[in-house]
């Protein structure tokens, strides 16, 4: 299967404009610029909350949305690889905890993102939800 193509232009430095098909990231150290491990967690995140919505939608269940925090620490040791990730989900006014659940533990599953990492580091996936009132 083929994948979409980044491209990239990079100042001298440690400053660059990461460019995909459908957008662009700024890259580097100063305010409003990605980090490496800021891009692998927000790879890792969209990946995973993609693949949960998808079980999501052929489950037929609903909810009012979704946060999620993804941290993380790397190894002593070169090569100072990922040692642990922790994702946290808080799902927003689920219709059936049980199901969300396995759904998120299906999402992480069937993420090719958290698939590849999970090959250098332990994931853990911590889910809660909360209940608001609907006002409308």
């Amino acid at each position: 299967m083929a994948l979409d193509k980044i491209n990239f232009e990079w100042a001298n430095n440690f400053q660059g404009i990461m460019q995909s098909p459908s957008g662009h990231v700024h890259i580097g150290s100063n305010d409003g610029e990605m980090r490496p491990y800021h891009l692998l967690f927000g790879a890792l995140g969209s990946c995973f909350y993609h693949t949960f919505l998808s079980i999501v939608e052929k489950k037929r269940l609903s909810f009012g949305g979704a946060r999620m925090e993804i941290s993380g620490t790397k190894r002593e040791e070169v090569p100072t690889t990922l040692e642990h990730v922790l994702i946290r989900m808080t799902i927003i006014n689920p219709s059936n905890e049980e199901q969300f659940l396995k759904s998120a533990q299906l999402g992480a599953k069937y993420c090719s993102i958290h698939e590849t990492i999970s090959k250098v580091a332990t994931i853990d996936l911590e889910i809660s939800f909360e209940y608001y009132e609907q006002r409308y």
